[in-house]
C-alpha cells in the first residue's frame, strides 16, 4: 500500500483567495469568502480549476497503476461487441448494437416479416451494424460523435411508418439539446443522411405525431426550466413555429408527446406536489389543449385510455379511461372509468377502484400510524392485502394483458393477468385477479428457501453479524444490543420458486399495444439484468436475454441480504448488504452510498465495476433512508422539507449499527453519494467525521442553502417543494442553515482533525448542480487543512462524461481512491 501521507507533504492545494462577501437574510448573517467562483468565465476561475485539477493529477498519480488494474478487470467482464433484444414498434425490429473500442451504441432496425410476427428475429450478435438482410442503421452516435469530447443522445422519436426521425443531441453536457428531422429511406449523392433544413436548437425535447407532419417541442427558460410547448408544421421554417402552452407558474415543468393509443396529444405540467394533464386529438393538431382534470394544488395525477375488446352485452367495445392519482389516497390509486357512462368534465375518484396504496404515516393519510405496519383494503388485490409501506406505482393495459407496477417491503413488485380476466372482473364489481410476477431463481442457488435458515448466519454457515455494544445515534445503551435485524426480501410466505435475493423487476419492452406476451426486466445487485417475456394466459416465462459477464463471474459466489437498523427517533430503516461468501461479513472495509431525495428509490442493480470492491473483501452497503420513495409516500415526506434531517439521520445510524454490529470497520469504511446524495455525503462528514474514513460526494449539491434563496438560478423556484423556501420563511432558513454542508465545513485547522478525507467530482457544464458550489465547498475544506482533492471535468454535466470507454476510466478512478482509502489495493 502506498504511503498517502507522502503523497500529501509531496504537493500543496492551492491557496483560493478570500474575498468575503456578506449574505442576510432574515436576520442572520454569513460571511461567504468564495462566491467570487462564481464567475465561470473569469480568468481568475478558470485559473483555479486548473491548479485543483493539477493538484488532484498529482495526488492520485500513485494510483495509476491500480486505475489501469482496475479497468482491465472491468473491460474484461464486459461483452464488448453485443446487441439488445428486437423490439416490435410497428412495422420494425428495433435494437442496438455494441462494438468493440467504440464509445456509443448503433440503434438498427430490420422490417417485420406480417401483421403477427411477434417473435424477434435472428440477429448475430457479433455481425457489423447493417450486415444483415434487411437491416438498416437508424443512427450511429459514433459517427455523429465525431469531432466532439462530450456527447450525448437526447431523445429519439419515429413517424408512424418509420420514415421520419426526430432526434436531439448535447455536445456540451448542458442538457440543451439540438433536433433534426432525417429521412431514413433516402440518402445523399455522398451516402450521407438527408436531413431537413429546420433545426430546434437548445431545446427540452420534442415529440412527433404520428404521420410525421408535426413537432411539438419544449422550450426551456434561462433558467433551465422546461415551460413552453411549441407546435411546428414539418417543412416550414422553425420561427413561424406557434406557442400552443405556456407555463407561468415557476414551480411547474412542463413536458409533450403521444398517448399510448396514440389518439391524443398530451401536455404534463407538473411541481414536485402537483401535476395536470391536457390533451388534443391527433387528428386537429391545430385545436386548443384542454385539460382533462384541472389542476388542484397537491394532487397529482396522470389518465391514459385503452378498452376492453369486445366486453360489451353485444360484443361491442369498452371504452375505458385509466386514472392514476392521489386525491383521496398518499400512495395513490388507479380508477378505471367506463367511458360510455361518463361525459367531460371528469373528477378524480370517479369510476373503479382497482388498487390503492396504504395511508399509514402519510401528511394527508393517517400519520400516527406506523409506515410498516400491515395493510388491509377490500378493494384491492388478493396479492396486495397485507403489504407494508404499500404504494401503487402504475398500470398499463395492453390488448391481451394488463400489468400493475407497486412497492411494498421497501422493493419494487409487479403483478399481471390476462385483460379477458380485467374486463370480467371489471363487470363484475369485484377486485382483479392479479397474479405476482416473480423472477425465477438460479440453478442451485444459495438463495432457495431453506428449512434450517438462521437470521445470523448465511445459508453456507458463514457468519455475517454479530452483537454490539453501542446505540445508534450516539447513545450507549446498557447492555449489548444488536441494532441490525435480518430480512432477505422476499415475502415471509416464500412462495414456491420464488428468488431470495434484493432484485429490482419492471415491466419494459412493450411499446406495442398489441403484443401477446409481456416483457419484463429483472436484476439483482449480484444477478445480471434479465430481459424476459411471459405468457398472461399460460404462464410460461421465457428468457430472452442475459446480460453476459465474461471471466470466472459466478453469481452464486456473492451473498445480499436486506437487515433493517433502528434511527434514533425509532423508525426502521431497511439496508442492503452484498459480498463475496468468500469473505465473511465482520469488520469489513465498507462502501456504502445513498441518496435519500425526491422520493428516488435506490433499488437494486447490477453493476460490473462493484465486482472489483466485493472480490476484494469489501462490504457493499446502501441505507434505504428516508427522502426516498422505498416505503411510500410517507417515507418521502420524512425525508423532506423540515424533515430532511432524518434522511442524514438514517444514514449515519445505519453506519453506526454496521460498525457496531462488527460487519465494517470504520477505520476502512468510505461513503458515497452524488448530487443530492452529494448533500447527504456533506451533511454526513460533518455529522459523523469518526465513522468514515474517506467520502466520495459526485456532483455534490452542497451549497443549497445559498442556490435555494437565489430564485433567478437554474431550478432554484421548482425546488422549494423538496427543500421548502428559505427566502420567504425564515424557519426553514434556519434549519437548512443548520445542516448544509458549506456553512457547517470545518472552519480551522484543528477542526479538520480525525475528519474523513474526501474526494469530489464536478463538471463545470452541470446545470442542475453548479461547479461553483462543490468548488466553494473544497476551497473551504483545504483551507481548515481537510484532505480534501476534486476531479473537474471541462467538458461534461451532471451525468458526468460520455462514451462507455472514457466512463468506464472514470469509475475506475473512482474506485482506486476508494479502496486506497480503505487499505485494499492489492
Amino acid at each position: 500500500m502506498t504511503d498517502q501521507s507522502k503523497n500529501g507533504a509531496a504537493a500543496m492545494p492551492p491557496v483560493a483567495k478570500r474575498e468575503p462577501k456578506r449574505r442576510e437574510f432574515h436576520g442572520d448573517v454569513f460571511e461567504d469568502d468564495y462566491e467570487w467562483m462564481r464567475d465561470k468565465e473569469s480568468p481568475e476561475v478558470q485559473d483555479y480549476v486548473a491548479a485543483q485539477n493539477r493538484y488532484c493529477d498529482e495526488r492520485m498519480a500513485h494510483l495509476a497503476g491500480f486505475r489501469r488494474t482496475l479497468f482491465e478487470e472491468l473491460k474484461a467482464h464486459v461483452e464488448e461487441t453485443d446487441m439488445s433484444v428486437p423490439t416490435r414498434v410497428n412495422d420494425y425490429w428495433y435494437f442496438t448494437r455494441t462494438q468493440q473500442g467504440k464509445q456509443y451504441g448503433v440503434q438498427c432496425r430490420m422490417p417485420v416479416r406480417g401483421t403477427d410476427d411477434w417473435d424477434p428475429p435472428a440477429v448475430d450478435p457479433m455481425g457489423a451494424p447493417g450486415s444483415m438482410p434487411g437491416e438498416q442503421i437508424v443512427f450511429d452516435a459514433n459517427v455523429e460523435a465525431e469531432g466532439h469530447d462530450f456527447f450525448r443522445l437526447g431523445g429519439m422519436d419515429l413517424s408512424h411508418d418509420g420514415r421520419w426521425l426526430l432526434y436531439g443531441v448535447d455536445v456540451a453536457g448542458d442538457e440543451r439539446y439540438d433536433f433534426r428531422i432525417r429521412d431514413l429511406e433516402h440518402d445523399t449523392a455522398d451516402g450521407k443522411p438527408v436531413e431537413l433544413p429546420e433545426v430546434f436548437k437548445g431545446i427540452g425535447g420534442a415529440s412527433f405525431t404520428p404521420d410525421g407532419k408535426w413537432v411539438f417541442w419544449v422550450e426551456v427558460d434561462d433558467s433551465w426550466r422546461p415551460f413552453a410547448i411549441w407546435r411546428h408544421k414539418v417543412g416550414t421554417p422553425v420561427d413561424s413555429d406557434v406557442c400552443v402552452y405556456r407555463e407561468e407558474d415557476e414551480r411547474f415543468w412542463v413536458g409533450v408527446g403521444i398517448s399510448f393509443d396514440e389518439r391524443s396529444i398530451v401536455i404534463g405540467t407538473g411541481s414536485k406536489t402537483t401535476t395536470e394533464v391536457l390533451m388534443l386529438p391527433v387528428a386537429t393538431p391545430e385545436g386548443e389543449f384542454q385539460a382533462f382534470i384541472p389542476r388542484q394544488t397537491d394532487i397529482e395525477y396522470d389518465v391514459s385510455f385503452a378498452c376492453f375488446e369486445g366486453a360489451g352485452k353485444n360484443g361491442e367495445d369498452i371504452p375505458l379511461a385509466v386514472v392514476y392519482h392521489n386525491a383521496a389516497n398518499p400512495n395513490f390509486e388507479i380508477d378505471v372509468i367506463d367511458m360510455r357512462d361518463h361525459e367531460p368534465p371528469y373528477r378524480l375518484g370517479e369510476g373503479v377502484c382497482v388498487a390503492a396504496g396504504s395511508p399509514y404515516g402519510c401528511e394527508h393519510g393517517e400519520p400516527d400510524r406506523p409506515i410498516t405496519e400491515a395493510y388491509f383494503n377490500p378493494v384491492n388485490p388478493a396479492i396486495l392485502q397485507g403489504a407494508h409501506g404499500l404504494g401503487i406505482e402504475g398500470i398499463g393495459l395492453h390488448r391481451n394483458f394488463v400489468s400493475l407496477s407497486y412497492r411494498s417491503d421497501g422493493q419494487p413488485h409487479v403483478a399481471y393477468m390476462t385483460k379477458a380476466d380485467a374486463a370480467e372482473d371489471f363487470l363484475a364489481g369485484r377486485p382483479w385477479r392479479f397474479r405476482e410476477l416473480l423472477p425465477p431463481p438460479l440453478e442451485d442457488d444459495w438463495d432457495m428457501v431453506a428449512a434450517d435458515r438462521s437470521d445470523m448466519t448465511g445459508d453456507h454457515g458463514e457468519t455475517l453479524w454479530q452483537n454490539g455494544e453501542s446505540g445508534v445515534g450516539g447513545a450507549q445503551d446498557t447492555h449489548p444490543t444488536d441494532h441490525t435485524s435480518s430480512s432477505d426480501g422476499a415475502s415471509d410466505d416464500h412462495l414456491p420458486g420464488e428468488t431470495r435475493r434484493l432484485y429490482t423487476i419492471g415491466i419494459g419492452g412493450n411499446p406495442s399495444y398489441d403484443a401477446p406476451r409481456m416483457r419484463y426486466s429483472f436484476a439483482s445487485y449480484t444477478r445480471p439484468g434479465e430481459l424476459h417475456e411471459i405468457d398472461p394466459v399460460t404462464g410460461r416465462d421465457t428468457l430472452l436475454k442475459r446480460a453476459t459477464v465474461l471471466g470466472d463471474f459466478d453469481p452464486r459466489n456473492y451473498m445480499e441480504r436486506r437487515v433493517w437498523i433502528t434511527a434514533r427517533d425509532g423508525e426502521r430503516i431497511p439496508v442492503s448488504l452484498v459480498w463475496h461468501r468468500d469473505f465473511p461479513a465482520q469488520d469489513s472495509p465498507m462502501f456504502i452510498t445513498g441518496y435519500g431525495a425526491y422520493e428516488i428509490s435506490s433499488d437494486p442493480g447490477f453493476s460490473v465495476s462493484r465486482l472489483s470492491m466485493l472480490d476484494r473483501g469489501v462490504l457493499y452497503a446502501v441505507p434505504h433512508i428516508r427522502g426516498g420513495g422505498e416505503m411510500g409516500r410517507a417515507w418521502y415526506e420524512q425525508g423532506r422539507r423540515l424533515n430532511k434531517m432524518h434522511s442524514f439521520e438514517d444514514f449515519v445510524d445505519a453506519t453506526r449499527a454496521l460498525e457496531a454490529a462488527h460487519l465494517a470497520d470504520p477505520r476502512r469504511t468510505v461513503a458515497n453519494g452524488g448530487s443530492a446524495g452529494g448533500l447527504l455525503m456533506g451533511a454526513i462528514a460533518n455529522m459523523a467525521p469518526e465513522c468514515y474514513a474517506g467520502i466520495e460526494a459526485d456532483v455534490p449539491f452542497v451549497d443549497a442553502l445559498t442556490s435555494i434563496l437565489d430564485p433567478d438560478l437554474p431550478l432554484t423556484v421548482t425546488e422549494w417543494d423538496e427543500w421548502g423556501d428559505p427566502l420567504h420563511d425564515p424557519e426553514v432558513y434556519r434549519y437548512m442553515k443548520s445542516y448544509t454542508p458549506y456553512e457547517n465545513a470545518p472552519e480551522a485547522p484543528v477542526d479538520a482533525k480525525g475528519f474523513p478525507r474526501i474526494f469530489i467530482t464536478t463538471s463545470m457544464n452541470d446545470t442542475r448542480v453548479l461547479y461553483v458550489e462543490p468548488l466553494k465547498w473544497l476551497a473551504r475544506l483545504q483551507t481548515a487543512g481537510v484532505d480534501a482533492v476534486a476531479k473537474i471535468e471541462v467538458e461534461a454535466g451532471h451525468g458526468g462524461i460520455s462514451g462507455r470507454y472514457k466512463q468506464w476510466e472514470e469509475v475506475s478512478y473512482e474506485n482506486a481512491w476508494c479502496l486506497d482509502v480503505m487499505h485494499v489495493t492489492r
